[in-house]
């Protein structure tokens, strides 16, 4: 199929499109280049294990893993990344993914690689594609229930139970029961989530939502930043707090070499989350141009491109930019 004119990072494309994280990255099969889809399906820093047509399974440590989704093609199994952390006592999935086909897929890598299947979930943030596909984990968790496994625990936020349950459709009765069966990650401080020999922590922040968690292991150094974290394909804003998604990306930074997980994109180094933050800081720096000139985030998006310094990155859309310049009007109280 032919696709619409594009580009990757020159934006320019004035059609306008749904948006949210899963219509954001499922646009991308019609409008990204196919030298971008190759892009993005080939890099890697790591072992991989296992490929899908819609993602494939990284290791970047032992019992450490990121799947690392591949949407461009129109694969929307998974469509975010995620990844296991594997434990002597147990095992963190993170993410349930667009569809409950994603999860499945996950659980049952697990179980070839290890023998066994999740015993926990973490979901970063209530957005379709990294919440939608949780009964996935639990269909896996029946299969062999004859041999004692029971479904995993699902840990998220009160604001990613609450509006994972109102807002993400198709409203699905059994996703729901899962939510409302949650064990909440506090808000106020890190927790713990102890998997025997090896301890994971649960960061909560904000900035891309309202409740946004990152999944920290401090050795090896790895860090599952959700989608406060995006590598070469530029945020979405639609729920974004643009003033507190900056900071927030920089506190997960480390001093030390570390593995980086985004929620969309290739597995990113410091050099890759520096200029993530660069992005962010340009794209506020245009919007308070904009604010002084007294232009309309939709004006001051159209023609917008970013810095060539900046590099390259998937733009799918002008209508993205104006979203991010929306969010800061939004903050300033700007109309």
């Amino acid at each position: 199929m032919h696709a619409p004119d594009s580009a990757v990072a020159r934006p320019g494309c004035s059609r306008r499109v749904a948006i949210g994280c899963a219509a954001h990255l499922a646009l991308g099969a019609l409008l990204a280049p196919r030298a971008a889809w190759a892009r993005f399906a080939t890099r890697t820093q790591a072992r991989v294990v296992a490929t899908a047509p819609f993602a494939r399974l990284e290791q970047l440590a032992p019992g450490v893993f990121a799947v690392i989704s591949t949407p461009f093609t129109g694969e929307r199994t998974t469509l975010a990344n995620g990844g296991l952390v594997v434990g002597r006592a147990g095992i963190l999935a993170i993410e349930g993914f667009f569809q409950p086909a994603g999860a499945r897929w996950l659980a049952e890598q697990c179980r070839l690689l290890t023998g066994r299947i999740p015993s926990h979930v973490v979901c970063t943030h209530y957005h379709a594609d990294h919440l939608n596909g949780l009964t996935g984990y639990v269909d896996v968790a029946v299969d062999v229930a004859t041999k004692g496994i029971v479904p995993p625990v699902l840990h998220v936020t009160a604001t990613t139970r609450e509006l994972g349950a109102v807002r993400n459709t198709p409203v699905d009765a059994a996703r729901s029961a899962q939510l409302a069966d949650a064990m909440l990650v506090p808000v106020d401080a890190a927790s713990t989530i102890d998997l025997g020999d090896r301890v994971v922590r649960v960061v909560p922040r904000a900035g891309h939502t309202a409740s946004d968690v990152t999944i920290e292991l401090d050795e090896p150094s790895i860090v599952f930043g959700g989608d406060l974290l995006w590598n070469g394909v530029v945020p979405n804003y639609v729920d974004a707090t643009p003033s507190r998604l900056a900071p927030a990306a920089r506190a997960m930074r480390r001093t030390r070499e570390t593995h980086y997980v985004p929620g969309h994109g290739s597995v990113a180094g410091d050099a890759d989350v520096a200029r993530y933050i660069d992005l962010l800081d340009e794209l506020e720096r245009a919007a308070r141009i904009a604010r002084a000139r007294g232009q309309s985030a939709a004006d001051a998006a159209k023609g917008y491109a970013l810095p060539p310094t900046l590099g390259e990155w998937t733009v799918f859309n002008a209508t993205f930019f104006e979203r991010a310049f929306a969010a800061w009007f939004k903050e300033w109280g700007v109309a």
